[in-house]
């Protein structure tokens, strides 16, 4: 991916690399290699290395762990967009005779399937693969340690599982269908599940002596959907950018949007902290901003990609050691500095091309009760209710062709919005979801629940 480094001004590429570089220094990292993505695009590259001479750039492969694991998530859904299932299935409707067959594929990507974490011992990361030829063997005699939707629990088992299912559908190696499926159609030439080169080696740092001892590079066989890729951050910005806009070779906007939403009941701590899951990326919310993306670890490697959808901007980085920097943090970092120092430019206001006078008699001020809300018609064919003043329920609506509306967030998603006419013709309320919004705070004149008192409003006196 040829970087646009004269994109950023001089002193955000300065607050780049400081950052990056101590995160090497500190961290004590082999090397640190990072990307930051805007609008689409790579606009800066940085490295930092222990090596005297060329140090990585976009192009070194390094391993990126669970990030895979957004990859099969993609070809999941590829297949629910393909009509060749529904999240909602069980997974022995498709992949039969697990022992696991009840939980659901949605329950599956968001880890909220109750499956264990890991697979039996030994260490499934640092043995070869060949050790657990069958989902038996990644399973276990216990695969299940919770109930299934009720929590979310980290399961790589449960990623082995969706990566059999891709299989089971399309009739192909997980590889080759992540080849043909996604790698290709984005241009993503060195992402593989193999080490190609130019790529870095994994280490261990002794933690208490500037001293490194090198980690195995092992197969994960049936375990490779759930972290067996290598990658550069030429090619995760790439991926980056399909994240945040979709694309329809692979995966549409609407689509790669559902990934990004919340997927899994979040736990006391993970409300505390500002994260939960989605359907295979990470979210988090960190210093005002909404993060979304995945970590990845190997032994011998850290990893990390963080979008911020609302500022467009994303940050890979990518470590070849097994403790040390935290990349989630570096990436998390790089993305505020960026999104501080050059504030995203918004698009220009334009008009709506047309309005319908059904649509503007619609919009204006409007009372639940005594609470004042605005209605507007936006230039994207959409009403937004909104609160006047303070915090509340918000959402935008879609036009159904009959007069009515659909909610399509928060409180009021799958709500019907419905204009109440009077016999004239004349709007006399909105019917949403029963509650009736009117022009006036409790208007007499209209169908107001429980009535309104006749001798109407009036002083303490």
């Amino acid at each position: 991916m040829t970087t646009h480094q004269e994109s950023l001004l001089p002193g955000t590429r300065r607050a780049l690399l400081h950052r990056i570089a101590v995160a090497q220094a500190e961290g004590r990292t082999p090397s640190l290699v990072a990307a930051v993505v805007r609008d689409g695009r790579a606009v800066w590259h940085g490295a930092r290395t222990s090596v005297d001479g060329h140090g990585p750039d976009e192009t070194v492969q390094y391993r990126i762990g669970s990030i895979t694991k957004t990859f099969t998530a993609v070809l999941v859904l590829r297949l629910r967009d393909q009509g060749l299932l529904d999240l909602g299935d069980p997974l022995e409707k498709h992949l039969p005779g697990t022992g696991v067959g009840e939980v659901t594929i949605a329950e599956l990507l968001a880890h909220t399937a109750g499956l264990a974490a890991e697979s039996p011992a030994p260490w499934w990361e640092r043995t070869p693969g060949s050790l657990r030829p069958e989902l038996s063997d990644v399973l276990g005699e216990q695969p299940l340690l919770h109930p299934a939707g009720r929590r979310h629990h980290y399961s790589n088992p449960g990623y082995t599982l969706l990566g059999a299912l891709v299989e089971e559908v399309r009739g192909a190696p997980w590889e080759e269908v992540l080849r043909e499926e996604i790698l290709e159609p984005l241009g993503l030439h060195q992402t593989s599940t193999q080490p190609q080169a130019p790529h870095a080696g994994g280490w261990a740092v002794h933690p208490w002596a500037d001293a490194m001892l090198p980690e195995p590079l092992e197969d994960l066989g049936r375990m490779a959907p759930a972290g067996q890729l290598w990658s550069t951050t030429g090619d995760l910005a790439r991926f980056a950018a399909f994240l945040t806009r979709g694309d329809d070779r692979v995966l549409g906007a609407e689509s790669v949007a559902e990934m990004r939403r919340p997927a899994a009941p979040a736990e006391s701590a993970d409300v505390v902290d500002g994260v939960t899951y989605g359907l295979g990326l990470q979210i988090q919310h960190r210093g005002g901003r909404l993060l979304v993306g995945h970590s990845g670890s190997l032994p011998g490697f850290l990893a990390s990609l963080t979008i911020s959808v609302a500022d467009d901007v994303a940050a890979v980085v990518l470590t070849n050691c097994t403790s040390g920097p935290l990349p989630g943090a570096v990436a998390a970092d790089l993305v505020r500095i960026v999104a501080e120092a050059e504030p995203r430019i918004p698009e220009p206001w334009r008009p709506l091309r047309e309005i319908d006078p059904a649509v503007l008699e619609l919009v204006g001020q409007w009372y639940w009760g005594t609470h004042a809300f605005g209605l507007r018609a936006t230039a994207d064919g959409l009403l937004c209710l909104a609160p006047l003043t303070g915090g509340g329920r918000r959402a935008r609506f879609r036009a159904n062709g009959d007069g009515t509306w659909t909610g399509l967030e928060g409180y009021y998603a799958g709500e019907l919005l419905r204009p109440v006419r009077r016999p004239d013709g004349a709007v006399s309320h909105l019917d949403l979801g029963s509650f009736v919004f009117t022009r006036q705070p409790y208007d007499p004149e209209a169908a107001v629940p429980g009535g309104v008192d006749a001798q109407g409003w009036r002083g303490i006196g």
